[in-house]
C-alpha cells in the first residue's frame, strides 16, 4: 500500500444551516459525474438523509466523517481509501462552517482541505462580501477557497457582491433563485429520493440535472488543488459475530443505516439477513440477533401496526432470549403505541412497554455516546418523539459537550433500546458482545474498552 495518495478535494460549507450547501454540493458532483469523472462525496456529522441525495448526484455511496462520533482514525482512512479511487472527493459540512465542537472547520484543518462556503444572498448584496471575508479570516490556519452566492435574484445582484470582494477571496459560482429545484424536507431533514418523484413537479434527477447546468461554466467547476491523504491502518475487528445470522430491517419505514455499520458487522462474519417490517409477513429464518434501526415509522405507522404476522414473529424472537438493538424509530416501532403527527394513536409490535407520540415543535439532536455493560459506544440523537410509560432506564446517554443526562437506554434480557442511534466502528468489541451469542459477550464484557477508533 501506497504512503500517499493525492487526489483534488473540496470541503463544501456554509455561513449556517439552510444556505442550500446540499444542492450545491449534489449539483457539482453531477457535473463531475457528467464529465466522466469518478466523485466520492463525504458528509460530515450524523446524517442518513443528505447522504442518500448525494449518493444519488455521484452515483457512489456516500459516507460519513466526524472527528468525535467516528474518530480521526477512520476519517483519515476513509479518505486515504477514496484518494486511491476517486478523480475529486466533495465534503458537505454541518451547519455553519465553525459551529460545533469538533466542526467542519476543525475537519477541514485536520486534514487541510480548501473550504468553499455558500451563503444564501437573498435580501442582502454587499453584505456578502463582508460575512466571506470573515469566513475566509477567522482561521488562518483553513485554506479558503472561495464563496458561492446562492438565491441571486439577478446578474446585477452578482455583480454587487463581485465588485466588493476583496482580491483574495473569489467568487466561486452565483446560482439564481430557482425554487422549483429547491430539495424538499420535512421533520427530521429531507424528504428521501424515494419519495420526491411527485408527478407535479421535477423529478430528483432532473432537479439534480438542472442545477448541474446552473454550474456549466463557473469557476467552481474547475478542479480544487490535490490533497495529500495519508493512509491510517485500522486494528482489524474480531471476528467475534462469525457464523451469526443479524437480521436487519430496512425499508422505507426503517432505513437510517450507516455503511460502515453493515460493513463491520460482515468484517466481523456476521451474515446479514435484511427485510422489511412494512412488507414481509414473517422474519427471515435461522437468525441469531436483530437490529432495527431508526427511520420513519411515524409515516408508515398503519401499515407496521397492522402487519401482524412481522410483529408476532418479532415477540416471539424476543421471547427466545436473542439479542434485539432497536435504535430511535425502531425503538418506537417496539412499543405499544404510537401517535402520528396528525394525531391518530396507533398499535405498534407491543414488545416493550412504551408509548411513542410524534411532536410539531421540539425535538432532540447531538452527539452522545451509550454506557453499555458491554462497553461505550458513541452514536447521535435526532428525532421529533417522546416517549412514556417505558422501562425503567438502565443508564443515559453521555452528551459530547454538556453535562445533562441523555437519552434514556433500555434493557430488558438481551433486549436493548434507545433513541440513540450508534456508530458500530466507534467500539466494535462491545457492538459484537451486544449482538452476539451469550457466549461471545461473556468473553467480550471480560475486556470492556472504550472507544475503539479515535
Amino acid at each position: 500500500m501506497q504512503d500517499i495518495a493525492y487526489c483534488p478535494a473540496l470541503f463544501l460549507s456554509a455561513m449556517a444551516s439552510g444556505q442550500g450547501k446540499t444542492t450545491v454540493t449534489a449539483a457539482l458532483a453531477r457535473y463531475h459525474r457528467r464529465q466522466g469523472r469518478r466523485v466520492v462525496v463525504f458528509k460530515t456529522g450524523p446524517d442518513y438523509l443528505d447522504p442518500q441525495i448525494l449518493a444519488l448526484a455521484s452515483n457512489a455511496p456516500v459516507e460519513p466523517l466526524d472527528l468525535w462520533m467516528a474518530g480521526d482514525a477512520f476519517c483519515r482512512e476513509q479518505l486515504y481509501r477514496a484518494a486511491l479511487e476517486a478523480d475529486l472527493i466533495l465534503i458537505e459540512g454541518a451547519m455553519g462552517l465553525h459551529d460545533g465542537t469538533p466542526s467542519s472547520a476543525d475537519l477541514a484543518v485536520a486534514f487541510d482541505i480548501p473550504v468553499a462556503c455558500v451563503i444564501n444572498a437573498r435580501g442582502m448584496a454587499q453584505t456578502v462580501a463582508a460575512i466571506g471575508l470573515g469566513l475566509a479570516r477567522y482561521r488562518p490556519e483553513m485554506t479558503f477557497h472561495g464563496l458561492v452566492a446562492n438565491a441571486l435574484g439577478s446578474e446585477r445582484h452578482r455583480q454587487l457582491i463581485e465588485d466588493s470582494l476583496p482580491n483574495d477571496v473569489q467568487l466561486l459560482a452565483a446560482m439564481p433563485r430557482e425554487e422549483h429545484l429547491a430539495l424538499p424536507s420535512r421533520h427530521l431533514g429531507l424528504v428521501q429520493p424515494g419519495e420526491q418523484d411527485d408527478p407535479d413537479n421535477l423529478s430528483l434527477e432532473a432537479r439534480l440535472d438542472a442545477a448541474a447546468d446552473l454550474l456549466e461554466g463557473q469557476k467552481l467547476t474547475e478542479l480544487p488543488p490535490a490533497v495529500a491523504f495519508k493512509p491510517q491502518n485500522i486494528d482489524t475487528p474480531p471476528q467475534a459475530l462469525s457464523g451469526q445470522r443479524i437480521g436487519v430491517a430496512e425499508d422505507a419505514a426503517f432505513s437510517f443505516i450507516y455503511a460502515a455499520n453493515t460493513r463491520l458487522l460482515e468484517a466481523m462474519g456476521a451474515e446479514l439477513c435484511r427485510f422489511s417490517p412494512l412488507h414481509d409477513a414473517t422474519l427471515p429464518d435461522n437468525l441469531d440477533a436483530l437490529w432495527l434501526p431508526g427511520g420513519y415509522p411515524e409515516l408508515h405507522a398503519a401499515a407496521l401496526g397492522t402487519n401482524h404476522g412481522m410483529c408476532k414473529a418479532i415477540r416471539d424472537l424476543d421471547a427466545r432470549g436473542l439479542p434485539i438493538l432497536a435504535e430511535c424509530g425502531g425503538m418506537l416501532y417496539l412499543q405499544q403505541t404510537l401517535t402520528d403527527q396528525h394525531g391518530t394513536c396507533h398499535p405498534m409490535a407491543g414488545v416493550l412497554p412504551g408509548h411513542g407520540e410524534m411532536r410539531t415543535k421540539r425535538g432532540c439532536q447531538g452527539m452522545q455516546s451509550a454506557p453499555l455493560p458491554e462497553g461505550e459506544i458513541r452514536g447521535h440523537a435526532h428525532h421529533h418523539s417522546r416517549s412514556h410509560d417505558t422501562l425503567a432506564p438502565i443508564a443515559h446517554g453521555r452528551r459530547a459537550s454538556h453535562p445533562a443526562p441523555g437519552e434514556a437506554i433500555f434493557r430488558r434480557g438481551r433486549l436493548t433500546a434507545s433513541y440513540l442511534h450508534l456508530f458500530f466502528p466507534s467500539n466494535p468489541e462491545a457492538i459484537a458482545a451486544l449482538l452476539g451469542a451469550e457466549e461471545t459477550t461473556r468473553s467480550l464484557e471480560q475486556a470492556v474498552r472504550g472507544p475503539h477508533v479515535r
